[in-house]
C-alpha cells in the first residue's frame, strides 16, 4: 500500500499570502502568525510574499492571479468575517469560500482557507492570538503540506 500524505517542511517552497485589510486587528495577526508557521517550517522568508486586498470578497482573485503567475507554490488566504445584522455575512462567506475552492481548482496549485467567520469581535481575537492555535497558522501548515502531497501526486503523473 502507498501512503501520499503532507511533510513539515517548507524549505524550497514559494508561498503567497493574500491578506484582507478589512478587519486588520484581526488579519494583522492571521497574518503574522502565517508568515511565523511559514518560517518555523523552513521557509526562506524571501520565499514568502505578503499580498493585501481591501476586504474578504477580493481574496479569491487575488489567489488566482498569484497561482497564475507561477511564482507560488501555494496560496494562503486569510481574512475575517464578522457576523453582523444582515445576511451579507452569509453571501460573503459563501462566496470567497466557492471562489477560493474555484481558483485552486482551475490552477492545481494548494490554496488554503484561513478566512474566519466568527459571531463577534471576541471570537475573531480569540482565533488570531499567539502560537498554533492562530488559525493563520493552521491555514500555512496545511499549505506546506498540500505542497508536499501535490509534488508527490504530480510526480506519480510523470
Amino acid at each position: 500500500m502507498r501512503v501520499i500524505e503532507g511533510a513539515p517542511s517548507a524549505r524550497g517552497f514559494r508561498f503567497a499570502v493574500v491578506v484582507s485589510r478589512f478587519n486588520d486587528f484581526v488579519t494583522e495577526r492571521l497574518e503574522a502568525g502565517a508568515v511565523g508557521a511559514l518560517e518555523a517550517s523552513g521557509a526562506d522568508p524571501d520565499a514568502i510574499t505578503v499580498v493585501r486586498v481591501p476586504g474578504a470578497f477580493e481574496i479569491p482573485l487575488a489567489a488566482l492571479q498569484a497561482a497564475r503567475s507561477g511564482r507560488f507554490d501555494a496560496v494562503v488566504c486569510l481574512g475575517c468575517i464578522i457576523r453582523g445584522e444582515t445576511p451579507h455575512f452569509e453571501y460573503l462567506a459563501s462566496a470567497v469560500a466557492h471562489g477560493i475552492t474555484a481558483a485552486a481548482a482551475s490552477t492545481g496549485r494548494p490554496m488554503t482557507l484561513g478566512v474566519l467567520t466568527t459571531n463577534s469581535v471576541e471570537e475573531a481575537i480569540e482565533r488570531a492570538g499567539e502560537g498554533p492555535a492562530n488559525k493563520g497558522w493552521e491555514a500555512a501548515i496545511a499549505a506546506v503540506e498540500m505542497v508536499a502531497v501535490v509534488a508527490q501526486l504530480t510526480a506519480l503523473a510523470t
